[in-house]
This record gives C-alpha cells, sequence and structure tokens, in this order.
C-alpha cells in the first residue's frame, strides 16, 4: 500500500510540476506578445511594401533590358552588312564609269564585257543582302532619300520634282545608306 501511495505522490508531483510549467509557458507567451509594439508590426510592414516594390522595379527593368537586347540584336543582324555596302558602293560607282566608256577596238570590248559581267555579278551580291537603289527619275525632292546639289529652271518639270541624278543613292532595307545626289527644279 505504501507504494501506491509513494506512485501516486510522485503522479502528482509530476502532475504539479507540468502545471507549473504550462502557467509559465503562457506567462512568457503573453510577455512576448506584448514586448512587439504596433509600431513595430507598421515598421516592418513598411518595410515588407518597400522590398515587395523594389523586387517589382527590379524585374520590371529586367525585362526592359531583356526587351532592348533583343531588338538590338535584331538590328545588329538587319544591317550586319552595312559597313561592308558602304564601302563597295565607291567601287560600284567606278565600274559605272567605267562602263560608260566608249571603245572600238576589239580588245578593248573584250575587257569592258567583262568589267560589265563583274558589276552585274556585284550588283546581284548587294540585291541579296537587301541593297536597292533610291528612285529618282521622275520623283520629287525627298529631304529623307535625295541629296540637293543644285536648283535649276528647266522646263518640263514641275517645281521640287528632281531633274538629274548626280550620284545614284542607296538604301540597305529599310535604312538610307547614302543618299542621292540630284538637281531639283525650283
Amino acid at each position: 500500500m505504501q507504494e501506491k501511495d509513494v506512485n501516486q505522490n510522485e503522479q502528482e508531483e509530476v502532475i504539479e510540476d507540468a502545471e507549473q510549467e504550462l502557467v509559465s509557458d503562457e506567462e512568457t507567451a503573453t510577455v512576448t506578445q506584448t514586448d512587439v509594439s504596433e509600431e513595430e508590426i507598421q515598421a516592418l510592414q513598411a518595410e515588407k511594401d518597400d522590398l515587395q516594390n523594389r523586387l517589382l522595379r527590379v524585374q520590371a527593368e529586367y525585362d526592359n533590358f531583356r526587351k532592348r537586347t533583343k531588338k538590338e540584336k535584331e538590328a545588329d543582324l538587319k544591317y550586319k552588312s552595312q559597313s561592308v555596302v558602304t564601302e563597295l558602293l565607291p567601287v560600284l560607282d567606278n565600274f559605272e564609269r567605267a562602263l560608260q566608256v566608249e571603245v572600238d577596238d576589239q580588245a578593248a570590248k573584250g575587257v569592258v564585257d567583262g568589267l560589265a559581267m563583274v558589276y552585274r555579278q556585284l550588283k546581284t551580291v548587294l540585291e541579296n543582302e537587301g541593297v536597292s537603289e533610291i528612285e529618282t527619275d521622275g520623283q520629287y525632292f525627298d529631304p529623307n532619300l535625295h541629296q540637293a546639289v543644285m536648283q535649276v529652271e528647266e522646263e518640263g518639270f514641275e517645281s521640287n520634282q528632281i531633274v538629274d541624278t548626280m550620284q545614284k543613292g542607296y538604301q540597305l532595307k529599310d535604312r538610307v545608306i547614302r543618299p542621292a545626289m540630284v538637281k531639283v527644279n525650283q
């Protein structure tokens, strides 16, 4: 019987200890809840909102950067041959001048025919790259495509109409590489 009393006493002590721990845990929880003030909660909420806004801005900036980089790469690919074409335009002009020479000798005609073949081949290569000649015959002056070198008064032409082309102009796809140098009627 004494054993039962001892066991019962031990059980009661364990229960009392558990109750005391429970009460102290509740007091600690109450103290921690009251330690965090409303001001601190608002400050933490404001900081969270600020960080979220900054994150959204960084994401938007990154998206804009990615789109801009993609457009720049596309433009670079579209106009990749511009520097080479710009260097070849004077060569094309010189071919045209050489082909305008009148020759009577049979050997010279063979050379001119060879030059004409090379000229056509060069022109075909440039056209395949997207190079096109700017139209001037019968056109009206457009400052985006033409460069007026002279103004003249010619019969049979309207005001602001191109009279003569001094130097051909070229564009690569939709970009003007060299404007056409023209005479314009007043």
